[in-house]
């Protein structure tokens, strides 16, 4: 296995992203034996500590078997939802419509939220954003807390733009977030083949970009990360 990237502030967040690359490109397969404690702390060279806290982070995910004196071990990835239109087909062309029109409304207000967003938001907000992601990174296993994240993350870029109508605009639709959420996941998954790892690096990207104060860079992330569910719906739409 080789390590690859830049090192962030924090040492096992480093390594996580790093084995978490490998676990998503199949250089470590299920069913694969990591190297020991040791090796890994000498490849990546950091403490022992660091390696433990980055293996107990990719359990969580579901990622890792951790079997006590016998190894850690790759796991199959979580079962990712299911097209929407496939679990209820008769009632699919009424949801689509619905989602369709909630998806527009937010590709106009979430993006130019995001934008805002990078402008006014404070250390606060980075936190708290921060704090969310980082709960999406320990639970990627437990779809019904991802869905709450998702949403609550949306929101707290709303409340970062510091504008009260955005907010209220934000706030007066998050029912309808809460209630679509699940099909909108569902749907970004089935278009990108993809895992809850790639969907937490689309929101931490879109962070990345508020983070550094560059609105025009997280308006188009974040218009980016809607238009692939758009893209799939008119695809799945029923004629």
């Amino acid at each position: 296995m080789e390590t690859t990237g830049t090192r962030p502030l924090k040492s096992s967040e480093w390594v996580t992203k790093d084995l978490l690359r490998q676990l998503e490109e199949g250089s470590l397969a299920p069913g694969d034996r990591l190297p020991s404690v040791v090796d890994l702390a000498t490849r990546y060279s950091v403490g022992r500590s660091t390696i433990r806290e980055a293996l107990s982070a990719i359990k969580a995910m579901g990622r890792l078997d951790i079997r006590q004196g016998g190894g850690t071990f790759v796991k199959e990835a979580p079962a990712e939802p299911a097209h929407p239109a496939h679990q209820q087909p008769d009632a699919w062309l009424d949801r689509s419509r619905s989602l369709r029109h909630i998806l527009e409304v937010r590709q106009v207000l979430e993006s130019g939220a995001a934008m805002w967003a990078a402008i006014h938001r404070t250390d606060e907000h980075l936190a708290q954003l921060r704090e969310t992601l980082d709960g999406m990174a320990s639970q990627l296993a437990d779809e019904r807390f991802s869905e709450q994240a998702d949403v609550r993350f949306h929101l707290q870029i709303a409340a970062a733009t510091d504008n009260p109508v955005i907010i209220d605009l934000m706030t007066s639709l998050s029912e309808r977030l809460h209630e679509s959420m699940k099909d909108t996941r569902a749907l970004w998954f089935y278009s990108e083949r993809s895992t809850s790892e790639r969907l937490l690096r689309e929101h931490t990207g879109i962070y990345e970009a508020i983070a550094a104060g560059d609105g025009a860079e997280a308006s188009r992330r974040m218009s980016q990360h809607i238009a692939k569910v758009m893209q799939v719906l008119d695809r799945e739409q029923p004629q």
